[in-house]
């Protein structure tokens, strides 16, 4: 096949592959068109089988540590957790819109940093509408505040997105280092989404509860699950240990997962097909998949296009060059694709480059629907309770929050690498 023809099937095949993700037709998995997609591209020459295999190669224990976080969060899920955090959510907001919204960032940070943007997407969502109901409360700030988080506070740990899992492994960095340098971004990110928040959502937030559910009585408030605490602890503690020693993280994932999933199929809580499930098979082929898809797009001329124009060095402006280059490509092709593609060219220029790509792509994503997977999936799941969520207005926030977190996220990136050192 001439390069001409390879470059249009991989960009005909990628676009598909992103379709079939966003509007999954009949409920069909993303792995549904993406893995043909990847034997195509094989089969046609578009890509080498050799830069296949080493695509294949480099996301396999990417991918091993995504299934094993996933698996922990689900049983953190299952040990009742995320009841818990409902129940403390509406104690602490007192019927009070802007006390909830604060409860919510709080926990939509550290959740989506400590187990993973898809715990706040599948297993907050659901629970922060349960407590808006329950307390009266008009739930669109906060149910949007899950969304935008599963992407903004993802910056923080190597675990907390799987474009974090990518980037740590070509920055070079320790999971220690990773998070001393994502640190202050993270907080100086969140912290801009708030204010965003308070004043686009001013009207929602000034109506009082109304028409709130009350509790019976003899309902017990949940205790947070101290056995599911400890171990997510201790797989912290595990990722920073390994990565000091020279052991990759996953090994202290799969321990973490291995003792919440053991416990649940002790005590009859869970089967072992449950936790082949919790994995998300059918996502994990997905991402494979999708990685050869986009090599060999990139082995077709992308590299070269965005080589054109990307910003060279880590000095400032360089950083707020790729880190806005990042966040229109997430848009325009995914976060997932666009870290793929990026991340090469930007490797050999340090940490610095590579960290300023990550930001790019995990706040640029709130600007639009098809920004992430996380977003898709959190529209989903919105819909189930059959709150309309708009284009109008989502992008609206979006255009307003997404440069006011991206920009002093930023700075605060390159004050951290000046003092942290990359």
């Amino acid at each position: 096949m001439n390069s001409a023809s390879a470059e249009a099937l991989s960009v005909v095949l990628l676009v598909a592959v992103l379709a079939c993700a966003v509007v999954r037709p009949f409920g069909l998995p993303e792995a549904v068109v993406a893995v043909p997609a990847a034997g195509l591209v094989v089969v046609t020459g578009a890509i080498s089988p050799e830069h296949a295999w080493q695509e294949a190669e480099r996301l396999g224990p990417v991918v091993g540590f995504l299934a094993a976080v996933l698996v922990l969060a689900h049983f953190c899920d299952v040990e009742g957790l995320f009841r818990a955090c409902g129940a403390w959510m509406a104690r602490r907001a007192e019927n009070r819109p802007k006390r909830l919204l604060t409860s919510v960032f709080v926990l939509a940070s550290a959740i989506t940093a400590v187990l993973s943007l898809d715990a706040t997407v599948v297993l907050l969502t659901p629970v922060v509408f349960a407590t808006a109901a329950r307390s009266g409360i008009r739930p669109k700030p906060h149910s949007y505040a899950c969304a935008h988080l599963s992407n903004t506070a993802s910056l923080l740990l190597p675990v907390s997105n799987l474009t974090n899992l990518l980037a740590f492994s070509a920055s070079g960095l320790s999971f220690t280092r990773f998070a001393a340098l994502m640190a202050l971004p993270w907080l100086v990110a969140i912290g801009a989404e708030y204010l965003v928040f308070r004043r686009f959502f001013a009207a929602d937030l000034a109506v009082a509860a109304q028409d709130a559910v009350s509790r019976p009585e003899t309902e017990d408030t949940p205790a947070f699950p101290l056995f599911a605490l400890v171990t997510v602890g201790c797989t912290l503690a595990g990722f920073v240990v390994a990565s000091a020693v020279g052991i990759d993280p996953a090994w202290a994932a799969l321990a973490g997962a291995l003792v919440l999933a053991g416990r649940a199929l002790l005590r009859r809580r869970a089967t072992p097909v449950a936790v082949l499930r919790a994995t998300a098979p059918g996502f994990l082929a997905f991402v494979l998949a999708l990685g050869v898809v986009v090599r060999a797009v990139v082995d077709n001329g992308l590299a070269d296009a965005l080589g054109r124009v990307l910003p060279d060095g880590t000095g400032l402006v360089a950083l707020l060059g790729i880190a806005a280059l990042a966040a229109v490509l997430a848009n325009l092709i995914n976060n997932l694709p666009a870290v793929l593609v990026l991340l090469p060219l930007t490797a050999t220029a340090g940490p610095g480059a590579v960290l300023a790509v990550l930001l790019g792509v995990n706040i640029g994503p709130n600007l639009t629907y098809a920004g992430s997977l996380a977003t898709l999936l959190w529209r989903r799941i919105v819909h189930r309770y059959e709150h309309e969520v708009g284009i109008g207005e989502f992008t609206r926030l979006g255009l307003i929050s997404v440069p006011a977190a991206l920009i002093p996220a930023v700075v605060a990136l390159w004050g951290s690498l000046l003092v942290v050192g990359g």
